[in-house]
């Protein structure tokens, strides 16, 4: 199928984020906490000792090859499913990565559990809420289904999650101090980041095609199949948001856009030179306000130029071309925000292989490949 997006504001740009277009991604929360518990699976009972189900032990608590393996297909995916199976040897590297994972995750567990820091049932109830008010029971529980996970998984990875995080921001996010000083010297390395050399506008989109597609991206699973559906729908749509309804609701329920649906629409800022290459978006969104919408527009194929579609677009921001000062509020928060990332990425680091090294950590799994494979 052709990609239907007007070419101005295309997927390369909703995928673009760097310091200069002060953009944070926005990630849909279901399918990334559905995708955490590869790497977040309860570790089940207490010390069993040393047999064929232990793959390793934390300070004797049993890490069991059930929930290695759990891991591993959870991992493998797509792989798995399309008969694409790894080799012994990759199979077997892959399942030792997983289980160092797991046996950092439980170290740091059980040192939060040591300062009464694991997360609480109503913390793990609240997070779940969270993760799933923006579907319908059916739409969740059908979720749950394709990633292979029941309700008491996703809740076990949440407790996890939830703890280790608890634990990072009382020893390391909390300590971590970006002074005035480091904002200016940033900046001065990096002052061109913060130069624009041509106006960006930060957009959102509702797109509907008639062009039939298995996988529309939003959340209802609406997609129409002919022009005369399309047109219908659009209008719809454009009506209701003629009378108030909030656009990235209506985007993330029913347009048909799968990369920009799932983030209520938001495509991230677009150059003036890329919107230049459809003139009647050009038009349309150098007249808005912040804020507003425009009418109902064709949305071109992007090989044919030929309407494929129709269009609203919704102005969030538009960012003037010209060097950015270092007491713009943007910049500071871009520059402030960088600085923490990389600060808090060391210490976790630093942190996680010092408490890996005060812990008791047997790794039969690892003893088994290296006896089996060296003889």
């Amino acid at each position: 199928m052709r990609n239907t997006d007007v070419p101005s504001l295309s997927a390369e740009n909703e995928r673009t984020s760097n310091t200069r277009s002060y953009r944070t991604a926005s990630i849909p929360l279901l399918p990334l906490l559905l995708t955490m518990a590869a790497g977040l699976l309860p570790v089940a009972g207490c010390n069993h000792g040393h047999n064929a189900d232990v793959v390793a032990t934390v300070n004797g608590h049993a890490i069991m090859q059930a929930d290695l393996e759990k891991a591993y297909k959870l991992q493998l995916g797509d792989a798995a499913q399309q008969q694409q199976q790894p080799s012994p040897e990759q199979a077997d590297s892959l399942r030792l990565n997983l289980l160092r994972e797991l046996i950092d995750e439980e170290i740091v567990e059980q040192r939060a559990a040591k300062m009464n820091l694991t997360a609480t049932n109503e913390e793990v109830d609240a997070k779940l809420a969270e993760m799933k008010a923006p579907y319908t029971e059916e739409q969740f529980q059908q979720r749950l289904k394709a990633s292979n996970q029941t309700i008491d998984d996703v809740k076990h990875s949440l407790r996890r999650s939830l703890t280790i995080n608890k634990l990072l921001n009382k020893e390391i996010n909390s300590k971590i101090t970006v002074t005035d000083a480091d904002v200016a010297s940033y900046y001065n390395q990096h002052k061109a980041e913060f130069n624009l050399l041509e106006t960006k506008y930060r957009l959102a989109t509702i797109q509907v095609t008639g062009q039939p597609s298995p996988q529309p991206g939003n959340l209802q699973g609406s997609k129409a199949t002919n022009d005369v559906e399309a047109k219908k729908k659009i209008q719809a749509l454009k009506n209701r948001l003629d009378s108030g309804e909030d656009f990235g609701t209506i985007a993330s329920n029913w347009s048909e856009q799968p990369q920009t649906a799932p983030n209520g629409g938001e495509m991230g800022f677009v150059d003036e030179s890329q919107l230049h290459q459809d003139p009647t978006a050009f038009n349309a969104i150098t007249k808005l306000k912040a804020g507003q919408i425009t009418d109902i527009l064709p949305l071109l194929d992007a090989q044919t130029k030929r309407p494929a579609g129709y269009a609203i677009y919704k102005l969030i921001s538009r960012d003037p071309a010209g060097q950015r000062d270092v007491n713009d509020p943007r910049v500071q928060q871009a520059i402030r925000q960088q600085l923490r990332d990389v600060r808090s990425q060391l210490l976790k680091s630093a942190y996680l292989e010092m408490v890996h090294d005060q812990a008791k950590v047997e790794n039969f799994f690892a003893e088994q490949i290296f006896k089996t494979d060296a003889h």
